[in-house]
């Protein structure tokens, strides 16, 4: 997988650039009203942006009254890849594994990634008697969904180790593909030996008697020093040449939501857990909140090089085709805010 050394700007970053610079398309010039925008995330602290942007009222404030701000909650990244496709959604808070698949199956055309939000947060939690990756052999582990992050990693874990795996649950290591809160119940019931999770559900199984974490994914990315991405922002191609007016202002509340999370942490996970709690019926142990959101970091960063480093393993482990991303991320909107505020730009794959 190659991305090429000289800058591609597709012909949507730039009408984006152009209408960050001029101002077209801002709400108050007339392409806001009446518009709607429906937003995708998962009831997990890696998308505590979204939780806290929504339970707070940042992200319907951001976007104003003259916009019609709708949610939906999903358990994986390719089940919200699937409805941004379908246009259930029009944006996404999704990992990389899923943005990347998303844009290779579109060729491109389907999505953007418009910012960054959280790095961080996963790992590999399994049962005692399990103190090696050696042990792992022969044992069954969960991973959210086949195809997304978590499952990439815990593959990619099995190819360095030269084991066979396959998409059915056979091989070597058994892998099984379900739901976080599923994943939380087996690991109780002894059904599964551990499972590569996600903040707060990493957490949940790691406040088990018996479990510990085996792998801190932190620790298989020192070419990044310990940051890898574990969410974005994605928008829908047409509805970001569409409405990048909208678009910006779900940005200045994506950037607030961030901003709060590590300015007033207390104030911020307060919200996040009561979002969960409104969504899952469910209220998270303050321990594992705090321990569970000191293992995330949140930020505006895309960390762009972990993103071509995870497409890399991902068709290493036969889950993807070759796929050039070069244009994949459209920041000029979310790098004139930036700027606009003195902040630092961040940058894609391109510089």
């Amino acid at each position: 997988m190659r991305v090429p050394s000289v800058p591609l700007r597709t012909a949507l970053a730039t009408l984006a650039l152009g209408l960050a610079a001029t101002g077209c398309g801002a709400a108050g010039d007339g392409e806001s009203e009446g518009s709607s925008l429906t937003i995708g995330y998962f009831p997990n602290l890696t998308h505590a942006p979204a939780l806290v942007g929504v339970q707070n009222g940042i992200l319907t404030d951001a976007l104003g009254e003259d916009v019609a701000f709708d949610t939906r909650t999903f358990n994986s990244g390719p089940d919200a890849v699937n409805a941004l496709f379908a246009g259930e959604v029009d944006a996404a808070y999704l990992g990389p594994s899923p943005a990347v698949n998303g844009w290779a199956q579109s060729e491109g055309e389907a999505l953007h990634i418009v910012a960054g939000t959280a790095t961080q947060g996963t790992g590999l939690v399994v049962r005692e008697g399990i103190d090696t990756v050696e042990d792992l052999r022969g044992t069954t582990l969960a991973t959210p969904q086949l195809g997304g992050t978590q499952d990439v990693a815990l593959r990619w874990l099995a190819e360095e180790q030269g084991w066979d795996v396959d998409t059915a649950g056979g091989g070597d290591l058994s892998i099984v593909p379900q739901a976080n809160p599923d994943t939380v119940d087996a690991f109780a019931l002894g059904e599964i030996d551990g499972a590569w999770l996600p903040e707060p559900h990493l957490s949940r199984v790691l406040a088990e008697d018996d479990a510990h974490l085996l792998i801190d994914e932190a620790d298989l990315w020192p070419e990044t020093d310990g940051q890898f991405v574990t969410t974005h922002l994605v928008v829908g191609s047409e509805f970001l040449e569409g409405n990048p007016g909208v678009v910006e202002d779900l940005l200045r509340g994506h950037i607030a939501s961030v901003d709060l999370l590590n300015e007033d942490p207390e104030q911020a996970r307060r919200a996040a857990v009561d979002h969960l709690e409104s969504l899952t019926g469910a209220r998270l142990d303050p321990d594992t909140t705090a321990t569970a959101f000191d293992n995330v970091t949140f930020t505006v960063d895309p960390v762009a090089p972990s993103l071509l480093a995870g497409a890399d393993r991902a068709e290493a482990v036969g889950l993807l085709e070759p796929v050039d991303l070069t244009g994949i991320y459209a920041l000029d909107l979310l790098n004139g805010l930036l700027a606009e505020a003195g902040r630092e730009q961040v940058t894609g794959l391109e510089g």
